[in-house]
């Protein structure tokens, strides 16, 4: 084992979800400064998750993954300190191909992996604790390019990145700040990163993500963390995830295992996400793909708490279906919702948390493409019982480009999701039996006193839905949810405040990362 897990007593434990004085002082600055912000906790789903397997269908996929492990393997490229690790657990290495014997990752992983971890954020307010029956809402991930219906289609940048960081800020219903929210093209390759974790500290106080391009990478981004949270707190507390994609089919790359070892070996928390397009880094077949899928994420689970028992670990599932006529991925797709049931199901008997794809499509424009797929997605994502949905708000063109209009689109649709997934209220209040006596038969419920008492919040009020008559909706400019939502995203961010971040920290920070972008030249990769 490469480091042992640090001990947290009682004390500290509670003195991690105390605000330190000087962020205490700077969180009521920023309350007396700006605008109050609209907060919804993160989810605490009552729906129960959607079963979509039987328990024999489940030992099955679970047998025949760990028959892939052991018959095939994973290959394990670039870190040879890991497939020593490996050998040591009771693996066949041969090479860099690591065979691994029926039911040791589960051992491994049951052993330490914990089922549910906090998130911190610097605003002790936005902690998030995933795993369980919480979920988590995630903004989108990765787009090179952006959306809007000013310009088009275009290469995103910093000032991009920082909107979106904002627009992530804003929302009450994104209870995270996310990782890449776009590429910052208009920066290097080998320091953007800096920047973009940095924007996600200095304008956002939400939990975020850090980066997985290189170790060296992860590596600034965890020195970042430690000057928000110190060096101890960080050692001993989860304040990064980061997305470790497999390299489908049945490989880990030496880039995302050098990141992989460098958040596991501090205590941050790795997503373990086989990136399976059906048809092309996997069977065509649901339950074909999900077996491999099975397979990679465990192998990679496992070699996360290899390098430090106890490290938080998420079970990634982005496994979607590709057109077999164009080679294009698809989303929405029954195929590609019923392997997300099935995932979710395994990640529970696994006993580590969830995380699952949100508002997925592959529509280039915010059109009704992109709202079917999207919900369809984000449907079988609720249902799924996900602890951490990525692509939440934002996600066009399979991912290629994130949408402003997209990203408030399914901002307001999210405020709806937790409305859902929070199930029936039992109470007594709900049952509005006083209200049925008092309005008794053939009569109407609109002035009685239990609809003027619950009025305000009996339903989900979407922002951007038109709800008026035809001449109603001429009359105000006959506008669709895109042209509704551009005025919405350039309103939220004309009136978007910075929160308060110690200025010592700030200092330090630009430092460090002026220090960095001198210490190596600009490179394209």
């Amino acid at each position: 084992m490469m480091t042992e897990p640090e001990s947290v007593d009682l004390e500290t434990a509670e003195s991690a979800r105390r605000p330190r004085r000087g962020h205490a002082r700077e969180a009521r600055r920023a309350a007396r400064l700006g605008p109050a912000l609209e907060r919804v906790p993160f989810l605490m789903r009552k729906l129960k998750p959607y079963e979509v397997l039987s328990e024999e269908g489940l030992a099955l996929i679970e047998h025949n993954a760990d028959t892939v492990l052991e018959e095939v393997g994973i290959e394990f490229r670039g870190e040879p300190d890991l497939l020593e690790l490996w050998r040591q657990a009771g693996a066949d290495v041969q090479g860099e191909r690591v065979r691994i014997p029926r039911g040791l990752c589960r051992s491994i992983i049951q052993a330490t992996a914990p089922r549910e971890f906090t998130q911190y954020a610097r605003n002790p307010a936005n902690n998030v604790v995933i795993g369980g029956d919480n979920t988590v809402f995630v903004p989108s991930y990765g787009s090179p390019f952006i959306h809007n219906l000013d310009e088009g289609r275009r290469y995103a940048t910093l000032e991009d990145f920082r909107n979106f960081v904002k627009l992530a800020y804003m929302s009450p219903y994104l209870h995270h700040s996310g990782g890449t929210l776009v590429e910052p093209t208009d920066l290097p390759v080998n320091k953007r990163h800096l920047d973009m974790v940095y924007s996600h500290i200095r304008y956002s106080d939400k939990a975020f993500m850090g980066s997985v391009t290189a170790g060296e990478r992860a590596e600034d981004s965890v020195a970042m963390a430690k000057l928000v949270f110190g060096d101890e707190f960080v050692e001993r507390n989860c304040v990064l995830i980061s997305i470790i994609n497999t390299n489908s089919p049945l490989v880990l790359d030496h880039t995302m295992l050098a990141a992989l070892k460098v958040y596991a070996s501090h205590n941050q928390c790795c997503i373990i996400t086989p990136f399976i397009l059906a048809g092309a880094m996997g069977p065509v077949s649901e339950v074909g793909a999900v077996t491999q899928l099975f397979a990679e994420a465990q192998a990679g689970i496992a070699v996360t708490q290899l390098v430090r028992p106890g490290a938080p670990v998420i079970f990634g599932s982005f496994t979607s279906s590709m057109s077999l006529l164009s080679g294009a991925p698809t989303f929405g797709t029954a195929e590609a919702n019923l392997a997300l049931l099935a995932a979710g199901q395994l990640a529970r008997r696994l006993g580590v948390p969830y995380r699952a794809g949100g508002h997925l499509c592959a529509s280039k424009l915010p059109d009704g493409q992109a709202i079917q797929e999207s919900c369809d997605s984000m449907m079988c994502s609720i249902l799924s019982g996900v602890n951490l949905m990525m692509h939440c708000a934002g996600w066009l063109e399979g991912g290629l480009a994130m949408g402003y209009e997209k990203f408030v689109i399914d901002h307001d649709h999210l405020g709806m999701m937790m409305k859902f997934a929070g199930g029936l209220d039992l109470s007594e209040n709900a049952q509005a039996l006083d209200a049925i006596r008092e309005v008794g038969p053939g009569k109407h419920f609109l002035g009685c006193a239990h609809t003027r008492a619950n009025y305000e919040t009996a339903f989900y009020n979407a922002k951007l839905a038109d709800n008026n008559s035809y001449e109603q909706w001429l009359a105000e400019g006959g506008l669709d949810i895109a042209q509704r939502a551009n005025k919405v995203w350039k309103k939220m961010l004309a009136e978007y405040r910075m929160p308060a971040l110690d200025p010592a920290i700030d200092e330090a920070l630009q430092d460090f990362i002026a220090r960095r972008k001198a210490s190596m030249p600009d490179a394209l990769g």
